[in-house]
């Protein structure tokens, strides 16, 4: 029996999916699986039957998946399953910019009385735009990237878009009438908009500073749905002030920009919408039931894709699963131990600094006394399922 724990309010149809071999509890200490949305955790201790977290949604900058890695606790997103959510609040947020909208909109509120006059005399400082015809560039091509930069064309925009990691699926989605700029200084200049869809991490905090803001189109609209670690604050201040930014939307507000002048926050509304927290609860469960009975792992931010189906005891009597350092010659160390085992099956995959290796065998163990003989140099983690 499994024990999962949940953090935050998960969606019942993902909850849904736990058959009768999986048990709620609230002792996170006791919990084999842990579902959780945005709740932090990057201070938590973790019990020892941990043995995955999975985040419904994206971004995981709220699990220490680097600190997991080392105790061979899998980290799952669900990349994808938010994408449509988010790319129609950004859509909304380049006709919220061009016709001024949050400004037309705070005004009225202030209106008491002769409305209908009022209005007529003071629309005009409210005049925007049509987004038809206008340049977007498109920073970062995965699903949601992709989304929108199909989703704007349609609507008449010119878009160029930029990832030098695009994946062959997404060059595959993306309209083959958007141009790839082969880097960001080719793409800057020409954005009336400019939607970023990367991930926060070293190479790309603060990414967004006073270099890039110099490239970029006087009066340019900027839109952040990705994270606001991305964009140095001071120096987009400094763009505001120097109109080389227009207008900065961005999704996840803080002390500094709530109330100025030039930005418009939302309140983290990027996912917030029934179908899709319900479409990534559905796949974080679905992802951890995989691994917690069948080992598989996918979309793991920490371990490698690996897959061998699910484990069917009526073949192998049992599949052991390995989590290894990543370095020369484990492989052959962790064989040499099977070497009086019948291995029905095998798979071994490696990300970054780690791996993990999945062994079918047909031979009757002891697991107790093969997972001590596991226990050598470079070997993190071992279960072994029947």
């Amino acid at each position: 029996m499994h024990k999962i724990a949940t953090l935050n309010k998960i969606s019942a149809a993902g909850l849904a999916r736990f058959n009768g071999d999986f048990e709620f509890t609230d002792d996170l200490g006791a919990a084999n699986g842990i579902v959780v949305r945005s709740h932090n955790m990057l201070n938590m201790d973790f019990g020892s039957s941990l043995l995955a977290i999975a985040r419904a949604g994206a971004g995981v900058n709220n699990i220490p998946a680097g600190r997991c890695a080392e105790r061979g606790i899998v980290v799952f997103n669900t990349p994808g399953a938010n994408a449509n959510a988010v790319k129609e609040l950004v859509l909304a947020s380049l006709f919220l910019a061009a016709r001024n909208l949050p400004a037309a909109l705070d005004w009225v509120s202030t209106l008491k009385s002769g409305v209908a006059e009022e209005v007529e005399k003071g629309k005009g400082r409210f005049a925007g735009s049509e987004i038809r015809g206008k340049t977007l560039g498109i920073i970062g091509l995965g699903s949601v990237g992709v989304l929108v930069a199909n989703a704007a064309e349609k609507l008449g925009m010119r878009v160029i878009g930029h990832d030098p990691f695009i994946t062959v699926r997404a060059a595959h989605e993306l309209s083959n009438k958007i141009p790839m700029a082969p880097n960001m200084g080719d793409i800057l200049p020409k954005c009336d908009y400019l939607s970023i869809h990367v991930p926060v991490m070293e190479s790309t905090k603060d990414m967004f500073d006073h270099k890039m803001f110099a490239q970029m189109k006087k009066g340019v609209c900027f839109i952040n749905f990705s994270r606001g670690g991305l964009v140095c604050e001071d120096d987009l201040f400094d763009a505001l002030g120097a109109g080389i930014v227009q207008k900065y939307i961005t999704d996840f507000p803080n002390d500094n920009c709530v109330g100025r002048e030039g930005i418009v926050c939302l309140p983290h509304l990027g996912a917030s919408t029934e179908e899709a927290e319900e479409q990534c609860a559905l796949m974080a469960v679905d992802q951890l039931i995989d691994y917690l009975e069948n080992g598989n792992i996918t979309n793991s931010v920490n371990f490698p894709t690996s897959s061998m189906g699910p484990f069917d005891n009526s073949g192998a009597i049992c599949r052991v699963c390995i989590f290894n350092k990543n370095i020369p010659a484990m492989l052959k160390k962790i064989t040499a131990i099977f070497a009086d085992i019948n291995i029905r099956d095998m798979l071994n995959k490696s990300q970054g600094d780690y791996a993990y290796t999945m062994i079918d065998i047909d031979s009757d163990v002891d697991s107790g006394e093969l997972i001590g003989r596991l226990r050598i140099e470079g070997v993190i983690a071992v279960r072994v399922i029947k």
